[in-house]
């Protein structure tokens, strides 16, 4: 069966500057007893989904994806759409974070499901901040989509 685990929290971000703030931003806050970082598009898929679509830890989601749009290997947005094309993971709340301020980027990821689009501050308290936001506002005060157990 998978279900969602308040406690995961899935990183896909390729940028090692970025990486390392936002796991000190949602330790820091106490936010996610587990990060999971993928650092490409690929990563991430392998993590949700693996082999046979069972996904690597086959028992649990995370309960906030934050996502960059810009990725090696698979692109964001396109992890965006295998997300919201399987049932497994067609709710889980997907936080884009990008550089792009590219009005199609912000069309697209709505159109495909994206919960929320934030441009990463360029500088490194502001995107500090708002890495605190986001995981106060989806793992605390945000009430998510009740999920189905999944056999």
């Amino acid at each position: 069966m998978m279900m969602i685990n308040d406690e995961i929290i899935l990183l896909v971000e390729d940028n090692p500057d970025d990486i390392a703030l936002a796991l000190r931003a949602l330790k820091k806050s106490n936010l996610g007893k587990e990060i999971v970082v993928a650092r490409d598009g690929a990563e991430a898929l392998d993590y949700l989904f693996g082999e046979n679509g069972k996904g690597q830890n086959a028992n649990a989601l995370p309960q906030l994806i934050m996502l960059d749009l810009k990725l090696p290997k698979i692109s964001g947005l396109e992890v965006l759409k295998q997300l919201r094309n399987d049932e497994r993971t067609r709710y889980l709340p997907v936080v884009i974070m990008t550089t792009s301020n590219e009005r199609q980027d912000i069309v697209n990821c709505y159109n495909h499901g994206a919960n929320s689009y934030i441009r990463k501050p360029v500088d490194f308290a502001k995107f500090y901040d708002v890495i605190k936001q986001i995981g106060s506002y989806w793992l605390g005060l945000n009430e998510g989509m009740p999920h189905r157990r999944f056999v």
